[in-house]
């Protein structure tokens, strides 16, 4: 019997119906429960391979599922194994991770080696804003070099630094996805002998924003400011001058790290995870013994209450006083000054800003931390902070 639609619609008898097409036919059991099947023989066994349930499956369907299936096994090809495979396939391609759930993962996992929160709420943040809406739903071993591109073109020239954060966490996340076998083949947001050849390089395009200093010339007059105002922000700033180190370090600062007039701050709290060894001049030890006197019991230097301040105090500090100067800036004072008012060496000046020498072989040989030559230098420059500023440079009037 060769059904048409109609008969199809109405038989009720249980039964098997020729369907018109070899091996299809409809197994009727009920009214409401009809079923395709195609009956086929291989490998001197007899299989039943059912292609899906009246109505859902039209006639029409389920005899072009037939045709395709005895195309399979005119082949040697079972249907049935067939349709097994392309369904893992498909399983497993819902299974492989996206890139977005992927890279939090990663985040995740890497926030233990980062000393700042801060840092590991940047990746996120920049992820979220530049590269998730155009590749977070794609899979890991989709992304091509044309998708980080599209991530990178519309910022390199416009935000160049941030730019360059986007491409190597890009990379960073892909590299972890190829290490773990979720894709393989070259890194898309490589940099060298890859995206080098189409992009331009940072170093020729950024914008280079320096933090704002005040000019050595006037660092007494912001000294003396600095001695007349009655608040612990203003030590700790003075004591930050004088050891020409950074916010965090200063504020961070405990009496227990006072030892013999140096001040040794742990590898924890130093951005290049290496201890450093400040002298402290006489000026900064004084501040020490005033700041005390406000929190006698505090573990810290630079306290209120017990509790350190806020990496914002002494930059609002400076805001008050009416300068447009950041706190960091006064290490490039300092810096200036040991070049264009002293003869004290480059090196003795980079170990006391605890600057990473770039140069493997010159850190090789430059071990030391040139404690007693730095003495002399930071003697110098609290001497310099204290006295107002001399230009022994004549003017010669033309005619």
């Amino acid at each position: 019997m060769n059904l048409t639609d109609k008969q199809v619609q109405h038989l009720v008898k249980p039964g098997r119906y020729n369907a018109g097409i070899t091996g299809l036919h409809l197994r009727v059991v009920s009214k409401e429960k009809k079923y395709w099947v195609l009956r086929y023989s291989l490998g001197n066994k007899r299989h039943d391979y059912g292609l899906g349930k009246y109505p859902d499956l039209k006639l029409a369907e389920a005899r072009f599922k037939a045709v395709e299936a005895n195309k399979l096994l005119s082949e040697g090809i079972d249907p049935i194994t067939h349709k097994n495979k392309r369904l893992d396939a498909i399983k497993q391609e819902c299974e492989k991770p996206l890139f977005k759930a992927f890279a939090i993962e990663c985040v995740n996992k890497k926030k233990g080696e980062w000393r700042n929160k801060k840092h590991g709420d940047q990746w996120i943040s920049t992820l979220n804003e530049y590269v998730f809406p155009l590749i977070g739903n794609k899979h890991l071993d989709e992304i091509t070099t044309k998708d980080v591109l599209k991530i990178l073109n519309p910022i390199w020239t416009t935000k160049t630094h941030t730019a360059q954060r986007v491409r190597g966490r890009i990379e960073w996340i892909l590299g972890s996805a190829t290490t773990q076998g979720l894709r393989d083949g070259v890194n898309p947001a490589l940099w060298r002998g890859h995206l080098i050849t189409v992009l331009p390089s940072p170093q020729k395009i950024a914008k280079t924003k320096h933090h704002a200093s005040l000019p050595y010339q006037q660092i007494f007059e912001f000294m003396s400011e600095l001695r007349e105002m009655d608040h612990v922000s203003a030590l700790a700033l003075e004591f930050t001058i004088l050891t020409a180190t950074r916010t965090a370090e200063t504020l961070g600062a405990k009496r227990s790290e006072i030892i013999d007039n140096i001040w040794t701050i742990p590898a924890d709290r130093m951005k290049a995870n290496k201890e450093q060894r400040i002298p402290l001049v006489q000026r900064a030890l004084d501040i020490i013994e005033i700041a005390k006197s406000r929190d006698p019991n505090s573990e810290y230097i630079f306290s209120h209450n017990n509790k350190k301040y806020s990496n914002m105090a002494m930059l609002v500090l400076t805001r008050r006083m009416g300068y447009k100067i950041t706190v960091h800036g006064f290490r490039s004072t300092f810096r200036t000054w040991t070049e264009e008012e002293t003869t004290h060496p480059e090196s003795v000046a980079k170990k006391a800003l605890a600057h990473t020498i770039k140069d493997k072989v010159d850190e090789a040989y430059n071990r030391g931390d040139l404690l007693k030559k730095r003495m002399v230098m930071m003697d110098d420059w609290a001497s310099f902070c204290s006295k107002p500023y001399k230009n022994n440079v004549l003017q010669l009037k033309t005619a």
